[in-house]
């Protein structure tokens, strides 16, 4: 599992769906906006829809990253 508050890009691109793009885009996210309060919030990230996100949930989990 692959934490979505702690993971580098590394580890995020190798996700299926996930490049380098989408992978900075969610660190990027995660500096912005803060920690995701639930795996379902990485559909926020831009160019992760809705098809990336089933592929992706049950290979990420969301821990308090206060």
């Amino acid at each position: 599992m692959i934490d979505l508050n702690a993971a580098s890009v590394d580890p995020l691109e190798t996700l299926p769906g996930i490049g380098q793009v989408r992978a900075d885009a969610t660190v990027r996210y995660w500096g912005q906006v803060g920690p995701f309060e639930s795996v379902e919030e990485v559909t926020n990230v831009s160019g992760i829809g809705l098809a990336t996100y089933e592929n992706i949930r049950e290979l990420v989990t969301v821990c308090d990253g206060r």
